[in-house]
């Protein structure tokens, strides 16, 4: 792929994932497109369908969180609760709640968020976060019963999207969730 093509793509995901924090999983591909600075002929070359779209979002937030894991496993020889504090907030950063109402309408029907398609791009991000979980409890950073897939929804649910004039009243409330499960989370 050329680098224009590339870095054309990658504005692609980009703008569409923060529409979906911004406005939820249906926002219209045009306004993506739009955003993005292509044409929608470019979008749906890139990306055939609404599904492809999100299933390319997926991808690059597990790919996100996987380098997140990284740095937070290099950081706990010197410092677990801050390596800790640290993965939490890159988290935080990713707006995992954009993914939200997109894998909703990527589960449709399915009962079980594991029997989706995107089930199986998600699990590498699952697994690094449990281990870098694994060696925090280990250390005494956070809480034994924590798991990856609750970190991974308590973040969702904190930076789910929210309609503007909710934003607009309630600023601060995103951060204020966040310092709580951090709070919360450390070990007792």
């Amino acid at each position: 792929m050329r680098a224009d093509a590339a870095r054309r793509r990658e504005a692609i995901i980009n703008h569409a994932r923060h529409l979906f924090a911004e406005r939820g999983g249906d926002v219209a591909l045009e306004t993506v497109a739009a955003a993005s600075g292509v044409g929608i002929a470019t979008l749906y070359r890139n990306f055939p369908s609404r599904d492809d779209l999100i299933r390319a979002v997926v991808q690059d937030t597990v790919e996100g969180i996987l380098e997140a894991a990284h740095e937070a496993h290099t950081g706990l020889e010197t410092d677990a609760a801050a390596a800790w504090e640290r993965l939490l907030s890159q988290l935080m950063s990713m707006e995992l709640g954009a993914l939200t109402d997109g894998l909703a309408l990527q589960a449709g029907a399915a009962r079980d968020l594991n029997t989706t398609p995107l089930a199986q791009v998600q699990q590498p991000a699952v697994n690094a976060l449990d281990e870098v979980l694994a060696e925090l409890k280990r250390r005494g950073a956070v809480r034994e019963a924590i798991t990856a897939l609750d970190v991974i929804v308590a973040v969702a649910t904190i930076t789910r999207p929210q309609i503007s004039p909710i934003r607009e009243a309630a600023p601060e409330v995103q951060a204020q969730l966040a310092q709580g499960y951090l709070l919360w989370s450390r070990a007792s």
